[in-house]
């Protein structure tokens, strides 16, 4: 059975549904409540919701915009549910989100970016197609550029107050922080876990992580 997937305008978003998307929450530790969920749906443009059989199985909020001229997907909060088709339905919700890129932004490459609390949110960079140039990643110290990169997301998402942009950590403030919240099948590189050895989610810390989507694979899309 295939996953059915809908985008829209975070407005016209139900408190039923947020109830819906609530309910996923539970078996995940990223700590999700409807009041934060609630907010959500007044700070983002954008609401993908993923449903498998019927049921709800995952949901991002996001937007599509320019950032300094910049193409850019920026997820905010989201969760799929631990299910045996998880993988299926990330996957699902990142072809959505890319396929409208290449419509909003032709002929461009376009930054993806989201913030994390654990290895297994990288799966989103590379479950529906491979990104390039992925920050952070093993093997690579950040240029300049880079890190520049990871401050503008941390400013974006509201969490530059105590961002450190070396680390592409941003500190928390005892509250839930609003991630991808995901969990992968395999165990994680050791490599890409040693990224969240500053991460404290019980203070609310977060990783941001960002890769870019090619203009000649998004054109597949089309």
């Amino acid at each position: 059975m295939a996953i059915d997937v809908e985008t829209k305008d975070c407005t016209s978003l139900s408190d039923g549904e947020l109830a819906d998307l609530g309910d996923i929450c539970t078996d995940g530790p990223a700590r999700f409540d409807i009041g934060l969920l609630s907010k959500q749906r007044e700070e983002w443009v954008l609401v993908t919701q993923a449903h498998d059989g019927g049921a709800v199985a995952g949901f991002s909020f996001c937007t599509l915009e320019r950032i300094g001229g910049t193409p850019s997907v920026l997820i905010g909060l989201a969760s799929v549910k631990r299910s045996p088709r998880r993988r299926d339905v990330l996957a699902a919700m990142m072809g959505d989100q890319l396929h409208r890129a290449v419509l909003a932004f032709p002929d461009e490459d376009v930054l993806i970016g989201t913030r994390l609390i654990d290895p297994s949110g990288f799966e989103a960079f590379r479950v529906f197609t491979e990104l390039h140039d992925i920050v952070p990643r093993p093997g690579h110290k950040a240029t300049g550029e880079e890190r520049a990169w990871g401050r503008r997301l941390a400013k974006r998402f509201g969490v530059d107050t105590d961002y450190r942009d070396r680390e592409f950590v941003a500190r928390g403030e005892g509250v839930a922080p609003c991630v991808l919240d995901y969990e992968a099948d395999a165990t994680a590189d050791p490599d890409v876990a040693q990224f969240f050895g500053e991460v404290d989610v019980s203070r609310g810390d977060s990783l941001v992580a960002f890769g870019w989507a090619m203009a000649e694979d998004l054109a597949a899309l089309e």
